[in-house]
């Protein structure tokens, strides 16, 4: 049975991983590293790996860490913090990231989208959108760890970012960001049936059949969490865990008849 794509996502600040909710309140996590190796152990088939502050920081994610990780542990890498142009891209690619996560300066600069892609190849270009439902309902795109309103809405960002030759969209609901209370599926949808490349879905899982209902009613190709995957509990204990392909296979297979899901052998 070929799956949809789940995987988790780290937060780090610099070289600590933290997981955030509603993109405020860090709290660390442990070493990212530490946390990287128990989810290959697990068989994670991929990972993405954000830094939060880099923007703020005026950097780009450690390289040294990004290295680490890509030597480490044998799953595909999706890195993205700080990155602000051609050389960033090409350095996190050297140092081992499989895809590169653009996000404040494809909002500042989306033309940077089209290079990059023309330069490195469009699935190499995941541009993250963060977004906020707004006290009318409507929904605004905003940078700088969700501080900052471009005025945008997301629809028309992702549609642009297709355009510009994206390989994927990262779509965060920074309202969902760590509450565990599942993903916005109004909004995963609107995006979704709005482009014509993968959406990835990020921002309020707490159980597998809230990423059921990303995928198969919000319409979106893939989904990855947070804290459902660092924490165990009420009291949320940092405890680093991952569904078995049994329990993914199970979960996935009340939803394949009539669905787009494809059977192979």
């Amino acid at each position: 049975m070929l799956l949809p794509r789940v995987f988790p996502t780290l937060l780090v600040n610099g070289i600590g991983a933290i997981k955030t909710i509603q993109f405020d309140h860090p709290t660390y996590i442990g070493d990212p590293i530490n946390a990287a190796r128990i989810f290959n152990a697990n068989e994670v088939d991929e990972l993405a790996l954000l830094d939060k502050r880099a923007t703020a920081e005026q950097r780009i994610i450690s390289l040294e860490l990004v290295s680490k990780i890509s030597d480490e542990c044998f799953m595909p890498l999706t890195v993205g913090g700080g990155v602000k142009n051609l050389e960033d891209v090409r350095r996190l690619i050297n140092a081992g990231a499989e895809k590169v996560a653009i996000n404040s300066q494809a909002m500042r600069h989306p033309e940077f989208v089209r290079e990059a892609a023309k330069e490195f190849g469009s699935t190499t270009i995941v541009v993250s959108i963060d977004v906020r439902k707004m006290k009318d309902g409507s929904y605004q795109v905003f940078t700088n760890e969700g501080l900052k309103e471009t005025g945008k809405e997301p629809v028309s960002v992702a549609q642009e970012m297709d355009a510009m030759g994206a390989g994927e969209i990262f779509l965060n609901s920074i309202d969902r960001d760590g509450t565990m209370q599942g993903y916005d599926i109004a909004l995963t949808g609107k995006v979704s049936a709005a482009v014509n490349v993968p959406v990835i879905a990020c921002g309020g899982a707490g159980t597998l059949e809230h990423i059921r209902a990303a995928i198969y009613e919000g319409g979106a190709s893939a989904a990855t969490a947070g804290s459902m995957f660092v924490f165990q509990g009420r009291k949320r204990a940092v405890l680093i865990n991952f569904p078995s392909r049994a329990e993914l296979e199970e979960l996935f297979s009340k939803a394949l008849e009539g669905s787009a899901v494809t059977k192979v052998e």
